[in-house]
């Protein structure tokens, strides 16, 4: 491995002063971006390669100026990158973060330098996985950036047009009904009691304060990787991910009781763990949206919950088909009847389940914006067009705004 430029560093302080919370923030990017890996990669499940998160630190230092001056130099003119202090600095540091729980890394092949000993640590073939904390950590911060983005600190939980009382408290004050909890509030009963007299006070002259009955909610979050996604010059599959990084700290640490999980569409469709969301790449895929719903609507079958949605963050048509002998039919020019229909029909079961899409649309062909309109149409849901730069806006906005108050 060698430098890609030459930068003279000001840090003053040591390499080890980096704790490994600030280490991730730095590398933030890279383990999220889009062209981490590969993506022809045969086997991205596999895990990325120690090469590919040693040139991540290493470019996350430089572009700090935080390598200092005569490491910088030493690495320079070094002949072999493998044995200079600054490549030791980068092993001692990845060791950290093994060692506090931010990454798993698979034993070393044979042939190569396991952990720890001699100066490289893994490299070559050897991989490494986030780990659950550092998938929390990822999503904490892209949260927190999404949210400074929106000049909020914090959300609450999902309120619903149902009102009750008895269970959290709104402020709203009404006459007590039968059958109301009795949330009774006491200066305003006092009041109409001395007003009207206690011998001529009436069941309506009751006055109780109102409360939310709060839902609980199950989420699926279908990420289109088709190779669109990052073709063109822009990245579109980074900023979808952190969303759904952010979407998932926020609903496990925010929303008791509501779940969350992930589909990728494809080809084909597939559930993809919490753990790996970080690390998934697009590939040379097609868009087959019928296949994410249909799996989508499977996984939401399992759950018990009041509300069931499906937020479908995708930049293209639907132009693939799974058959029922397992085949799959791909037709990437113009909207195919046959596809389309198929995908309609997916989206109406959805109707019919009570399942409910919004789909956050990053492209603007007309024939695309007909198309999520029906899909909205049919659901009840939302369509966004939006972009990479403000979909997670978009995105969190559409989720913490489901406070609708009713009385009833």
């Amino acid at each position: 491995m060698a430098t890609r430029s030459t930068r003279y560093s000001k840090y003053e302080s040591s390499l080890d002063d980096i704790d490994t919370s600030s280490l991730m923030e730095m590398i933030r990017d890279s383990i999220i971006g889009s062209n981490f890996n590969d993506p022809y990669d045969p086997d991205p499940n596999a895990g990325q390669s120690m090469d590919e998160l040693r040139e991540a630190i290493l470019q996350a230092l430089m572009e700090r100026d935080m390598i200092p001056e005569d490491m910088l130099r030493e690495a320079q003119k070094s002949k072999n990158f493998d044995q200079t202090r600054l490549n030791q600095e980068i092993s001692k540091m990845i060791q950290r973060l093994r060692d506090e729980g931010f990454i798993r890394v698979d034993d070393p092949q044979p042939g190569q330098t396991a952990q720890g000993e001699g100066t490289s640590g893994p490299s070559g073939d050897a991989k490494f996985e986030l780990t659950q904390k550092s998938i929390d950590f990822l999503g904490y911060k892209t949260l927190r950036d999404l949210l400074g983005g929106l000049g909020k600190s914090s959300a609450g939980r999902h309120d619903t047009r149902e009102y009750s009382s008895g269970v959290e408290m709104t402020g709203d004050l009404k006459e007590y009904e039968f059958g109301d909890t009795m949330n009774m509030d006491i200066s305003s009963t006092l009041t109409n009691t001395v007003v009207k007299g206690l011998e001529n006070i009436e069941e309506s002259d009751i006055v109780i304060r109102q409360s939310e009955y709060q839902s609980s909610a199950a989420t699926v979050v279908m990420l289109d990787c088709s190779h669109s996604m990052i073709l063109y010059g822009e990245d579109r599959f980074t900023p979808a991910k952190q969303v759904a990084l952010a979407l998932a700290h926020m609903i496990r640490h925010q929303y008791a009781g509501d779940t969350i999980k992930f589909v990728l569409f494809h080809d084909t469709a597939e559930q993809v763990p919490l753990e790996r969301l970080a690390q998934v790449q697009v590939g040379p895929y097609h868009t087959n949206t019928a296949g994410g719903l249909r799996l989508a609507q499977q996984l939401l079958k399992r759950e018990n919950k009041d509300m069931k949605q499906i937020v479908m963050i995708t930049d293209g048509k639907p132009s693939a088909l799974t058959l029922p002998d397992g085949r799959i039919y791909k037709n990437a020019w113009g909207l195919d009847p046959f596809v389309m229909s198929e995908t309609l029909r997916e989206v109406a079961m959805c109707r019919r389940q009570g399942i409910q899409i919004n789909t956050f649309m990053l492209a603007r062909d007309p024939d695309l914006i007909a198309f999520v309109k029906k899909v909205s149409e049919m659901t009840h849901g939302k369509a966004y067009f939006t972009t990479p730069y403000n979909i997670g806006q978009y995105v969190l906005m559409d989720f913490v705004n489901k406070r609708v108050k009713t009385v009833n």
